[in-house]
């Protein structure tokens, strides 16, 4: 089997590792960022060495519904696609010109879980189980038939970088169960619509912090959106302070102050009150060199 693989991020590269190695498979090419728009994925990877070591031919791609590109996807005489990391649809002409079949996949349970940001709405909505889901792309979204699934379970202080981290493995794993069935020739199993949820796009500002808000909803928001992702973060007179890992302070109670204020400046780290309880934050990022003070408040009026 040919594959042409999509992506641009950590998981393509799992996915070119994985393809490279099977039994009976070839990467016939790479579709993928070119690196000025690395910015478009916080986990970017730029893959273009690993494939051309693998001796596939290399497309870098800004839209995957560019002519040329489809052009150069079919000039590759693929099976399929494999699309893993890629942010964008790939058009009908696209998966046409690879051949006809695209082999999506999520990291989510799917059916439940279609749509953006999975791994951060995992953490919010405090799944207790995920898995990496490959499936034949349709015209729905995440909705086509699944040919193999790979769970496990969520910890209950589970952040996104040991959550990215868990996804990779089972992704690996799903991969191989899923390869040789494509070789034999397996459609996969239809998903079971009753079953459906749907997650919304998150963009940087959605990681806010919300002082008012109890400390457990801060401090969750906290682990969902650390990295590799941008990170929850709140402001101060001389910049953005991002917030990369915190954790509930009950002794923070004890002090009598405003949602956002700082009670506690030290070594150990910034304590702040919440609308409900307290955190204290331990590992952050101070743009322009901001200076905090005790008593100061964070997002808020100083």
């Amino acid at each position: 089997m040919r594959a042409v693989l999509v992506g641009a991020v950590d998981s393509t590269r799992v996915a070119l590792e994985e393809i490279s190695r099977a039994e009976g498979w070839s990467l016939a090419g790479l579709v993928t960022l070119p690196p000025r728009l690395s910015a478009r994925h916080s986990d970017y990877a730029d893959l273009r060495g690993m494939a051309r070591e693998e001796g596939a031919e290399v497309i870098e791609a800004a839209r995957s519904d560019d002519q040329g590109v489809i052009a150069a996807v079919e000039a590759l005489g693929a099976d399929l696609a494999v699309i893993v990391g890629w942010s964008q649809i790939c058009p009908p002409s696209f998966v046409a010109a690879a051949g006809g079949r695209a082999l999506g996949y999520h990291p989510a349970p799917l059916p439940r879980g279609r749509g953006r940001a999975a791994l951060p709405w995992t953490i919010l909505l405090q799944e207790p189980i995920s898995a990496a889901s490959l499936f034949w792309i349709d015209e729905g979204v995440d909705s086509g038939p699944l040919l193999a699934q790979r769970f496990f379970h969520v910890a209950p202080d589970e952040t996104a970088t040991t959550l990215y981290d868990k996804h990779q493995d089972a992704l690996r794993e799903a991969l191989r169960e899923a390869l040789p069935r494509i070789e034999a020739g397996e459609e996969g199993q239809v998903q079971d619509e009753r079953y459906a949820t749907y997650t919304a796009k998150r963009g940087p500002e959605d990681g806010r912090i919300d002082w008012t808000r109890p400390a457990l909803e801060v401090e969750r928001l906290i682990r969902a959106v650390t990295r590799p992702y941008p990170g929850a973060f709140t402001t101060t007179p001389k910049g953005r302070l991002t917030v990369w890992r915190a954790r509930l302070w009950p002794e923070g109670e004890r002090h009598a102050a405003a949602p956002g204020q700082v009670v506690r400046l030290g070594q150990a780290g910034i304590g702040v009150r919440c609308g409900e309880g307290a955190i204290l934050i331990e590992d952050w990022t101070a743009e322009d060199g901001a200076v905090l003070r005790q008593h100061m408040r964070l997002g808020g009026p100083q």
